[in-house]
């Protein structure tokens, strides 16, 4: 196939298809590269779904315009995660400079990456090198060095910078420590090289061969461990859902969820379908009706606990507010998951929920569609993780309504936060001032399982360990669940502290529930509260007051 001197519509949407099925094809192994070794490897997986966003607009596209419309406008509102949403700046950066050219050719190609260098780092506040942003910007640099004196042609051009990406992708754990003590390159930058390798793709016509040690050796691992580990007879959780998807992505679905579990029934047609699987991976069996179609009244049930069954409701179809917040001159839309934990903010007065945390970020449109749907005019977010808070703080520009994020990045804090909610007769900056002052005052904490092998602050942390986590860093590290948890309790309710609240997931161990309470009374004194939220991955969430 004989290369490409510049690239018209269709060849930009080759791209855009092409960049997905690579993103596809190392999801996980994207997860996988995260350094932070508990169960939020989502780089991956955000990636991936806000480009699966893209490709969705792009397809119907036909002119230059068109296309750079559905480049911006699918890329923002399916944007997932921090990753998601820087990947969404960058895409948009290139669509800026598309716009207004009849073909994409070698000069395009340099202002776009330039371009979009500068919109990523601007939608950082604390821009951190050896990430996504230095290995983007170090392209965008060598693009911009071409020998002015010759003529350097579209391929020539794009197999320099992805040769440029890769290097700077390799050197990303010298810029950042934690990726060197972890052994690993930063995996933004790692799916920002897929793009560039989509590009020279389709401008070549050429497979581009992958740093092995970054991708192909994680996949392999993946393969082994999913081959070792397909025991399926101790799958720990039933999820459920309708879903309304095109026939043609049902079979791709179907495939997908035979490699995470068993008692697979998927039954419908006409564009509706009945799904049930037994699986160990929540996150995944959901991700994958995302990717398919549009799953709704989500339902997800602990088979080891078949009387503590967890219902999942996406707003507005199966949320309903209490009726004296309902009609609030200022609503909350708050991010959660777990039939507990939605319950308790439906009773502190939230007007909308979006099921999404760790492993099942939200997109921007799930978010604004919730927002959208509250009656009130003004609304204050919750994002309750801190990879939802970027997503969060675009909403006020996409929607006539005045939209306010309180940066949450916990449910305790988001519970606290809610306390302070008093709407009546105050500006939404005043409430959200005072909702976010609330959620200043609480210390929380969270247990949950290492996924991987790897170095903290605290010390090695191997996978199978417990981890007791307070604002984002590893504090205790403990082989057995109770160990863990008194651990963090002991750290948290260090000073002058009244009040302990203990939420339980859904792998909470009520021996070690009843005696963390026991010994917190007696060892410092303290009022316990115990409140079931049967939220997955996390069996205890603590707050401090």
């Amino acid at each position: 196939m004989a290369e490409q001197q510049a690239l018209k519509v269709q060849g930009l949407k080759n791209v855009i298809r092409r960049f997905h099925e690579r993103l596809r094809e190392h999801r996980d192994a994207l997860n996988r590269l995260n350094v932070y070794p508990v169960p939020d490897g989502d780089t991956g997986t955000n990636m991936e779904l806000t480009v699966a966003s893209v490709v969705d607009e792009v397809s119907g596209a036909e002119t230059m315009e068109e296309l750079s419309t559905a480049i911006s406008h699918g890329s923002l509102m399916g944007a997932r995660g921090n990753s998601g949403v820087i990947l969404s700046q960058i895409l948009r950066g290139l669509a800026d400079t598309f716009r207004s050219a009849d073909t994409v050719g070698t000069d395009q190609i340099v202002d776009a990456l330039d371009r979009a260098s500068d919109a990523a780092y601007e939608a950082v506040m604390r821009p951190v090198e050896g990430t996504i942003l230095t290995v983007l910007r170090e392209c965008a640099e060598a693009a911009g060095q071409a020998d002015t004196a010759e003529a350097e042609n579209l391929a020539d051009l794009l197999r320099r910078t992805y040769q440029r990406a890769e290097a700077s992708l390799q050197n990303t754990p010298e810029l950042l420590p934690v990726l060197k003590e972890a052994g690993v390159v930063d995996a933004g930058g790692a799916g920002l090289l897929l793009l560039m390798a989509a590009f020279l793709e389709e401008v070549t016509g050429e497979e581009t061969v992958l740093p092995a040690e970054i991708f192909k050796a994680v996949a392999v691992v993946i393969a082994e461990e999913t081959a070792a580990e397909h025991d399926i007879s101790g799958l720990r959780y039933e999820v459920m859902y309708f879903m309304e998807a095109a026939q043609e992505a049902v079979a791709v679905f179907k495939r997908e969820w035979m490699e995470i579990g068993d008692s697979i029934v998927v039954v419908g047609g006409d564009g509706t379908y009945n799904c049930h699987i037994h699986t160990d991976d929540i996150g995944e069996a959901i991700e994958a009706g995302i990717r398919a179609g549009r799953p709704f009244r989500i339902q997800v049930t602990d088979l080891l606990d078949q009387a503590e069954a967890e219902a999942m409701h996406h707003h507005p179809s199966g949320f309903e507010p209490l009726p004296a917040f309902a009609v609030a001159d200022i609503g909350v839309v708050a991010v959660a998951v777990g039939a507990g934990i939605v319950e308790m903010f439906r009773r502190l007065g939230v007007q909308g929920v979006v099921v999404g945390g760790q492993t099942m970020n939200p997109s921007t449109e799930e978010l604004l569609a919730a927002v959208n749907e509250v009656s009130a005019g003004e609304v204050v977010v919750l994002p309750n993780n801190k990879n939802i808070v970027p997503v969060a703080e675009q909403l006020d520009a996409l929607t006539d309504k005045h939209v306010v994020c309180v940066p949450t990045r916990s449910v305790p804090e988001g519970l606290a936060a809610m306390v302070s909610y008093l709407p009546s007769g105050k500006a939404i900056d005043e409430v959200a001032s005072a909702m976010e002052s609330a959620m200043s005052e609480v210390a929380s904490g969270e247990v949950t399982r290492a996924v991987r092998d790897s170095s903290t602050p605290a010390g090695q942390v191997r996978e199978g360990d417990w981890m007791g986590i307070i604002d984002g860093d590893v504090a205790v590290i403990e082989p057995q669940l109770d160990e863990t948890l008194t651990g963090l309790l002991a750290r948290l309710a260090a000073g002058e502290r009244e009040i302990v609240t203990i939420i339980t997931g859904s792998e909470a161990d009520r021996a070690v529930t009843e005696a963390a309470a026991v010994w917190l009374e007696e060892e410092y004194d303290l009022e316990v509260e115990v409140v079931p939220g049967s939220q997955p991955l996390y069996p205890y969430l603590v707050s401090v007051e």
